[in-house]
């Protein structure tokens, strides 16, 4: 399965959120490929989940989007995207 982090300009943000997805799918026995990548590049890019903040998120229209409230809180992260995760993964 492939995971696309994005964030809005850099790849800081999306990076550190990569690291949290790739814990929480290590953790939970989901097999993904994660990449952390910027806005621009996401568009023309395919993948199983996008996961990014919700000012984003309504720029993927028609694509599996998992919202975060937080790059870097894991305990957020996996509360709002462990579930699409599992379902992605399927």
């Amino acid at each position: 399965m492939s995971v696309l982090t994005v964030c809005g300009n850099g790849i800081g943000s999306s990076l550190m959120l990569k690291m949290k997805i790739e814990e929480i799918c290590a953790e939970n026995g989901i097999d993904a490929q994660v990449e952390s990548i910027d806005f621009n590049a996401a568009q023309g890019r395919k993948a199983d989940l996008i996961v990014t903040v919700k000012e984003l998120a309504e720029q993927f229209e028609g694509k599996n989007i998992a919202i975060v409230r937080s790059y870097i809180n894991k305990k957020k992260i996996t509360e709002d995207v462990l579930e699409a995760l599992k379902q992605a993964a399927q």
